[in-house]
């Protein structure tokens, strides 16, 4: 059998139950990698978003896929968890060659377009802490493991470039601030990773169909384009398994230093790397946003995927 790119590297997708996390897990599995993944929701007990995915089912699609997948129920927000976790991998493992911190959990939680004197004060806190301090505390306990080797990897997962959210209000101020805090933490740990010739980058999806957003639209992936006759925009939207396939290709590319600190789509990436979505297109989301959507003009994607 050809070797895969992967073979042989040992990955860490943090909150991999669905969206973005479970389309990365299963990329970096099709592309040979042993993927822990992890989340708070199991075959036998759910999280507060009281939704059927599950980490035993991720871990199953990792394997389909032609990899290794290995479900770990942690709660990111539990340091001994956590700790547990990365002490799991070294004994088994002996190494860390990819950290994906995609743990999220927050979309309940927004009041989209409330000002924050009139935005609750427990969702908004609670929020940033499932978005800012479950990447902080995984990379804490994971970095010591990766930075032991060379060409080790971290990427932040978040929503919007850095450019895009640098000129536009991202729904609420707790959403503004954890998604573009995000941004921030891949640039910061690019400085503090780069003596260990390791990488940072901070890899935005576009408008990602992951499972809540499907059945937001009450469609499946199979005819997800039913959607457009309620949103004419989500024309432009792209599956969990495009971002997957834009970090495995950071991840097998060998001059992947070069992104180090910066702010990427999975659309960027898919130009430079040369992917495409399950569909066969390349949808280019945060253009499409800017130049058609956001500008008033009627949808339609030509040009765009």
């Amino acid at each position: 059998m050809m070797k895969k790119p992967l073979d042989g590297k040992i990955a860490l997708v943090a909150g991999a139950t669905r969206g973005a996390g479970r389309g990365i897990a299963i990329e970096l599995g099709a592309a040979g990698a042993t993927v822990y993944v992890t989340g708070r929701t199991t075959r036998a007990q759910r999280s507060e978003y009281n939704r059927p995915e599950t980490i035993e089912e991720t871990a199953e699609l990792v394997c389909q896929a032609g990899g290794r997948g290995i479900a770990v129920q942690v709660d990111h927000l539990e340091p001994d968890q956590v700790q547990a976790l990365l002490a799991r991998i070294e004994q088994e493992q002996g190494r860390l060659d990819i950290l994906v911190n995609d743990i999220w959990g927050g979309e309940h939680l927004t009041q989209w377009n409330v000002p924050v004197w009139e935005h609750s004060l427990e969702r908004g806190f609670r929020m940033l802490r499932l978005a800012i301090d479950t990447h902080i505390m995984t990379s804490h306990f994971a970095l010591p493991l990766l930075i032991r080797n060379k060409n080790g990897l971290v990427i932040e997962v978040t929503d919007g470039t850095a450019e895009y959210n640098d000129n536009n209000y991202r729904l609420s101020l707790f959403y503004d601030l954890a998604k573009t805090s995000v941004i921030r933490m891949a640039r910061s740990l690019a400085h503090e990773l780069s003596p260990y010739s390791c990488t940072a980058v901070a890899v935005t999806p576009g408008w990602m169909r992951s499972e809540i957003m499907l059945d937001h639209f009450g469609v499946k992936e199979e005819n997800w384009r039913d959607a457009t006759a309620k949103e004419p925009h989500f024309i432009i939207s792209e599956s969990p398994r495009f971002v997957g396939r834009a970090v495995a290709a950071i991840a097998g590319d060998p001059e992947a230093a070069r992104w180090n600190g910066r702010s990427v789509s999975s659309s960027e990436l898919a130009q430079t790397y040369g992917f495409y979505d399950i569909d066969g297109s390349q949808p280019d989301c945060w253009r499409y946003l800017a130049e058609v959507q956001e500008a008033g003009k009627p949808a339609n994607a030509a040009g765009y995927r």
